[in-house]
């Protein structure tokens, strides 16, 4: 998984954002790119998040971006892949609720989706995994790592 966020340009890696508005709308950039998603697909996950809270947080320092508003803004499925070097806060009341690595998910078929899932489960199971891509800096980085983990 780590290797095809590479190959399929699913990667990003930015100093900073703004604000966690801002990191939702640079996460989704390599899927608008490629027309898995639209524009209107980080508007959408920005909205669940006013409405329902920093859901996507799964734990400090790692978050998973998505919607299922079903509003018309996914074309295909796939996961993207960013990382900032300093940390987007979500919460101002909770320290914990930051993440420097977001893992963007889009889907329009369930069953590939359900892979996605399965895959990044793996990564996400894995405390040293996540502490390797914590370190990583650019496309060669992770590549490396996925070399090296197998993923």
């Amino acid at each position: 998984m780590l290797k095809e966020f590479v190959e399929n340009k699913h990667c990003n890696f930015i100093e900073e954002a703004a604000d966690w508005q801002d990191a939702i709308r640079k996460c989704c950039e390599p899927l608008v790119a490629d027309g898995t998603v639209t524009e209107g697909y980080a508007q959408e996950i920005i909205d669940c998040v006013n409405l329902y809270g920093p859901y996507m947080v799964l734990m400090p320092g790692v978050a998973m971006p998505h919607s299922q508003q079903g509003g018309g803004n996914v074309r295909g499925t796939a996961i993207s892949f960013m990382k900032t070097e300093k940390p987007v806060f979500f919460d101002e009341n909770d320290p914990a609720m930051y993440a420097n690595l977001f893992f963007t998910l889009a889907s329009d078929n369930p069953e590939k989706h359900l892979d996605n899932m399965q895959q990044l489960s793996v990564i996400l199971s894995s405390e040293d995994l996540i502490a390797e891509l914590m370190q990583v800096t650019n496309e060669e980085e992770l590549l490396a790592l996925a070399v090296r983990s197998g993923l």
